[in-house]
């Protein structure tokens, strides 16, 4: 029989990404995040106290640019899957994009105009404009990895070094940043100064991130239209459970997230009212992507991607539980900041083996389809992550509210403390054991994934003997040296159906 031209990339069944690799491609999360954990952080402040702009209108505007967001990751989907350039399919965005992404931010926190109304305008645009030029950066940056590797430890390596950049520029602006902004004698300066500071570091980053980044995964379709990207997002079971399961853990880590300056400030102060108990609060939760990120890779060996992601929501569950036991129950600090840690064991993993596991559904579709479609792939799941942030949120102002919450109050009423501790506890617990339940069916094991390599390979080979009438088309090479690997050096474009193993829609090959 002929052998088909390979897809595959050397030594395919072992790690081969270089540490530089890794570690510029993590730069590019921490690029990302300069832009979005900015505005996230600071630009609600920076509208009330520097800008004038009243509460309730700043929240409208913040809820209706989420909105747009969600819509935006789409629309920069489409635009990665039907581009294709000598540099690659996702790299070039990096470049084309990340400076008017800087500046954009640049101009969230430059406000220069008077009248209410135009300052209410320039902040809904400036915003607007921002969140469309973050999906542009982010939609391809995190395409990236599925396309620089099919190794499943490799891919986690990636998964953990963004998580690491992201958890980097996390703790630069939490730590270093904020208390600057809230000494400052002129905040506006200060903002501004910081923004300008930043497009050149942000630069510096997704600069790096292009050069140390190669795109070597084979694809047939350069460009994909848009009935073929509905057609395979539509056909890609794993996809749609890996969504539904990471929207159920993303609304409780934002609960979570929401609400651990509450817990902290009223919650636990019945132990300590020391500074650094919101400090560390906040380290060992939102920050623990940091240090439990590198462990991504052990995790994905030891356990699989799959099983790491159940025995993570597992140990977040458990951790809520404990949280809220030792706060309505027992009354203990040790073990309240135990149950907070084990939460954020537990949602650094689950972030780090999510993104993984996002990269492998590519090859899913493709199984299915034949096609990759890693922008739409991506975009989906992302337009995912950020309804679950916005659902979060909802939920912990719900949390607040049944527990009688006062903002007026200095001091909370013991009813009000034990019932935020039991809210905040227990109700991500049910939505982590939620999303356990549904990964419990996702069908891409390890073992799986590599059945679905050995059937993509399969299918292009019927593929290529069908239009070359049973001639054996060249090997397409995918070294790392390779610039922009495209279908046409194996064959031409065909139009003919791929050939799929008549499989089901949620079921990988089997052995």
């Amino acid at each position: 029989m002929s052998v088909p031209a390979t897809s595959q990339i050397p030594a395919i069944n072992k790690p081969h990404l270089k540490p530089k690799t890794l570690f510029g491609y993590g730069l590019g999360d921490a690029g990302c995040n300069i832009a979005f954990q900015m505005t996230g952080l600071f630009l609600l402040l920076f509208y009330t106290n520097v800008v004038g702009i009243r509460a309730d209108h700043a929240g409208v505007i913040l809820m209706i640019v989420k909105v747009w967001d969600a819509f935006a990751d789409l629309f920069a989907g489409r635009m990665v899957d039907r581009t294709m350039t000598r540099w690659g399919k996702f790299r070039p965005f990096l470049i084309w994009y990340s400076i008017p992404l800087l500046l954009s931010n640049l101009l969230c926190f430059w406000i220069p105009v008077d009248g209410y109304g135009a300052k209410l305008a320039w902040a809904t645009i400036s915003y607007a404009l921002m969140g469309l030029l973050y999906s542009m950066v982010n939609i391809p940056y995190g395409s990236l990895a599925g396309a620089m590797s099919q190794n499943p430890v490799d891919r986690s390596r990636l998964a953990s070094a963004r998580m690491v950049g992201s958890g980097a520029t996390i703790l630069l602006l939490s730590l270093f940043l904020a208390p600057r902004i809230k000494g400052a004698e002129n905040l506006a300066a200060t903002f501004l100064i910081t923004a300008v500071a930043f497009v050149i570091i942000g630069a510096l980053f997704f600069f790096t991130t292009f050069a140390t980044s190669k795109e070597v995964v084979y694809r047939e379709v350069e460009r994909v239209t848009l009935k073929e990207t509905i057609a395979t997002v539509r056909q890609n079971g794993p996809l749609i459970r890996l969504c539904s399961s990471s929207l159920l853990y993303l609304i409780a880590q934002n609960v979570i997230g929401a609400l651990t300056i509450y817990l902290s400030t009223y919650v636990l102060t019945r132990y300590s009212e020391a500074g650094w108990v919101a400090t560390i609060s906040i380290v060992i939760t939102t920050g623990a992507v940091l240090y439990v990120g590198p462990f991504g890779p052990t995790v994905t060996r030891v356990l699989g991607k799959k099983r790491g992601f159940m025995y993570a929501a597992v140990l977040a569950a458990v951790g809520g539980v404990l949280f809220s036991l030792s706060n309505f129950l027992w009354y203990s600090f040790a073990l309240s900041l135990l149950g907070l840690f084990f939460m954020g064991v537990g949602m650094g993993i689950l972030n780090t083996m999510t993104w993984a596991l996002e990269a492998d559904t590519v090859e899913y579709g493709e199984y299915k389809t034949g096609i990759r479609t890693e922008g739409a792939t991506y975009s989906a799941f992302s337009f995912t992550r950020k309804v679950g942030q916005a659902v979060g949120v909802a939920v912990a102002g719900y949390i607040l509210t049944w527990s009688g919450f006062d903002a007026a109050n200095t001091v909370q009423s013991e009813d009000t403390v034990r019932g935020m501790a039991l809210g905040a506890g227990l109700v991500p617990a049910v939505i982590f054991l939620g999303a356990m339940l549904i990964m419990a069916a996702y069908p891409l094991t390890e073992a799986k994934f590599k059945d679905i390599m050995k059937a993509i390979e399969a299918n292009r080979q019927l593929r290529h003997e069908q239009l070359q009438h049973g001639e054996t088309p060249n090997s397409v090479p995918t070294r790392e040296d390779r610039v922009g690997p495209t279908a046409r050096d194996s064959h031409p474009m065909t139009t003919q159906s791929p050939v799929v193993p008549p499989k089901d829609d949620d079921d990988a090959p089997s052995a």
